[in-house]
């Protein structure tokens, strides 16, 4: 008995009480076998369920419990009360699966291109011998730049461009540059400029530098190998016989420079001229050499490999000229050749914007293209082309399918002289109107070559110009020291190589009230400090609720929290009284900001006569008189100040994009509608 005991394995289970195991697992590894049916049985009488028996078991009256055989849950699994949820919810997982993937491809498909970093924020353009200097001699550097990051982030600024620092014996704009990829001294080491890169982006700043590849100084190497026929170098710079007597040079045509006189210089070591479109101290590079090319493209790679975002490339329309030495055709046909001297005298069909110009600035994208492909890492490209007109401007943003820059920089405003209505009104029209579908505007007040804001236009109109800017659609672009109303200074007495006139907006930023405006702790600084800056300067500002500095903050905030600024319509609703008004909206966000700008003498403007569905009392957004932020005006009769500025604000649902009478004066970028529902922008309006 024990023998045959031992050569099988029996469960028994009670049908009938449903009994269980309590938890044992029968041990698979020991071989079962059929039970005898003629053997005795020990214990109690059980109906018993045979596991590995030949026949299918009969589990019909067996409840599951713990440890069960898989043999016997695979006889459970397949039961209809078991089976069908199974395959249910199985179904409804695959389901929801193919849901969610059909929903993340319909939002990536219907959702706008989103705002890159030089589309999300303002600008501010720092020239950085002016802007702080850190080692107490006088000249801003990129350490004192560093120091003042802080101050930079406080004015919701998100890129930094700071002009030219190359090594360079001119000591005014270094624009006559002797090594691309050295930092002149002035300006300090390349050390403080990786450290600067690096703090900028620890702000979340960008950065975008000046670069002028159109000339280098004469005191470049290129240029004294060029000078020297040293092997390639030799056709690096334009090169043409001409005749050299006694002192005179007899050039080669009439071409001349735009700081006036002839473009040729004659060189007595290689006895030939040379060609410059602007000084006889800055050669032109000879674009139509390949090598050339291929070294400015290296240092281009060298500047982004330091970690710089992007460039603003400068006198572009110079890079090329005809390949023919043909005069240039006079603007009076009837001056004396001998006494055409200045260069507004000449048509420069010769020098400037030649065939193949742009397919070099193209170039110039694409090697930029190779360092944008890591995500968040674009690289941004700007170009400068002052005095070229609104359509030729327009060209640099590229074509359909051929990337060029981001966009051309808009100076206009830089130029505007007097407060006008209508000069405002027109540079807006203009730009907008002009630009290509798509595309990204851009705006700024000032520059290193305009004549600041409060000297141009009075200082009442500061306030209001930055809340033009901060307003309309596009990238704002600032120059330091214009968001305190800083002026030109009055005299320059200095031994600089360039027209002193050029310096007068170029003044030390000023910081407070204490010597040299906090500018330096020197005993002198390069350029005098402006005789306001007692008054007015960052300290003093930052603590009156109706300074330049507060509103500019306020206008910088409210375009960084506002899709209807960042993303919406621009309607531009006319100039009435030299009063300029426009509106900005967004489909699916049913309110309007209205702009209404007072460029002319104190009026009165009754704004329910020329928007029919506007209330009857709007709220004050924003006004560039800040006791007035918050109340409430009745819009048959608003009264503004000269040089007062409002942004109003009001609900609705008749958007005047929609509405065919402002068709035709309303414009959009990138176009996109808000879902208040599900919290997000969407392109299918």
């Amino acid at each position: 008995m024990a023998e045959d005991k031992s050569k099988r394995d029996s469960i028994g289970l009670n049908a009938k009480e449903g009994q269980t195991n309590n938890g044992f697992v029968q041990n698979e590894d020991i071989r079962e076998t059929d039970l005898d049916p003629s053997s005795p049985v020990v214990g109690p009488q059980h109906n018993t369920v045979d596991i590995l028996g030949p026949g299918e078991p009969d589990v019909k009256d067996v409840r599951p419990y713990a440890g069960m055989p898989k043999e016997v849950l695979f006889q459970f699994s397949g039961q209809a009360c078991y089976r069908i949820p199974r395959e249910v919810l199985f179904w409804l997982t695959v389901a929801s699966v193919l849901v969610l993937i059909a929903a993340t491809i319909a939002i990536i498909a219907i959702s706008p291109k989103c705002l890159d970093w030089w589309q999300a924020g303002p600008m501010y353009q720092i020239y950085p011998r002016s802007f702080r200097d850190s080692n107490k001699d006088g000249d801003g550097d990129l350490k004192g730049i560093q120091d003042k990051l802080d101050y930079i982030t406080t004015l919701n600024i998100k890129t930094v461009w700071i002009t030219s620092f190359y090594k360079s014996s001119l000591k005014d704009f270094r624009h006559g540059v002797e090594d691309f990829r050295e930092i002149d001294p002035i300006f300090g080491t390349m050390k403080d400029f990786e450290n600067l890169v690096a703090a900028i982006h620890d702000k979340g700043l960008k950065l975008i530098i000046d670069f002028i590849p159109n000339h280098t100084s004469d005191k470049h190497a290129w240029f004294q190998w060029s000078r020297n026929r040293t092997g390639k170098y030799t056709d690096y710079y334009i090169w043409h016989d001409c005749n050299h007597e006694n002192g005179t040079t007899i050039p080669p045509n009439n071409w001349l420079s735009v700081y006036g006189n002839s473009s040729w210089h004659f060189d007595e070591v290689r006895k030939q001229c040379y060609f410059h479109q602007f000084m006889k101290e800055q050669p032109d590079l000879n674009f139509r050499n390949p090598d050339v090319q291929e070294e400015i493209k290296e240092i281009i790679q060298f500047w982004l490999s330091k970690g710089v975002d992007g460039f603003s490339f400068d006198a572009l329309p110079f890079l090329l000229e005809a390949k023919h030495l043909r005069d240039e055709a006079q603007v009076n046909k009837t001056q004396i050749p001998d006494m055409v001297t200045h260069y507004s005298q000449l048509h420069h069909d010769f020098t400037t914007t030649q065939v193949g110009m742009h397919d070099i600035v193209r170039s110039f994208r694409q090697t930029m293209n190779q360092y944008s492909r890591e995500p968040g890492r674009y690289r941004f490209m700007g170009t400068e082309a002052h005095g070229e007109s609104i359509t030729k401007t327009m060209v640099y943003y590229g074509l359909p399918f051929i990337q060029e820059a981001d966009f051309p920089f808009n100076s206009y405003l830089s130029k505007l002289d007097k407060p006008s209505g209508n000069s405002v009104s027109e540079i807006i029209t203009s730009w907008m109107e002009n630009m290509p579908e798509g595309k990204w505007p851009n705006w700024m007040t000032g520059g290193p070559d305009s004549v600041r804001l409060t000297s141009r236009l009075g200082e009442k109109y500061v306030n209001i110009m930055n809340m033009l800017v901060f307003t309309l659609p596009g990238t704002p672009i600032t120059y330091y020291g214009e968001e305190i109303g800083m002026r030109n200074i009055l005299a320059a007495n200095l031994n600089e190589t360039y027209d002193a006139g050029t310096l007068f907006s170029k003044s030390p930023m000023q910081w407070d009230n204490s010597s040299n405006a906090g500018f330096s702790e020197g005993n002198h600084t390069w350029l005098p400090t402006s005789s306001d800056y007692h008054t007015v300067n960052v300290d003093v500002q930052k603590t009156q609720p109706r300074s330049a500095l507060k509103l500019y903050q306020e206008l910088s905030l409210l375009h960084a929290n506002e899709l209807l600024l960042g993303r919406g319509w621009f309607c531009f609703l006319g100039n009435y009284n030299h009063s300029i008004m426009y509106t900005r909206e967004l489909d699916g966000i049913n309110r309007i900001f209205l702009m209404v700008l007072n460029f002319g003498e104190s009026s009165v403007l009754n704004l329910k006569e020329m928007i029919s569905n506007i209330p009857t009392r709007v709220r004050i957004r924003l006004s560039t008189n800040s006791a007035y932020g918050g109340r409430e005006v009745d819009t048959h009769a608003v009264t503004l100040a000269s040089g007062e500025g409002l942004i109003l604000e009001y609900n609705t649902r008749n958007l005047l994009h929609r509405q065919t009478a402002f068709k035709e004066r309303c414009f959009v970028s990138n176009r996109a509608c808000y879902s208040r529902v599900l919290n997000i922008l969407y392109s299918l309006c």
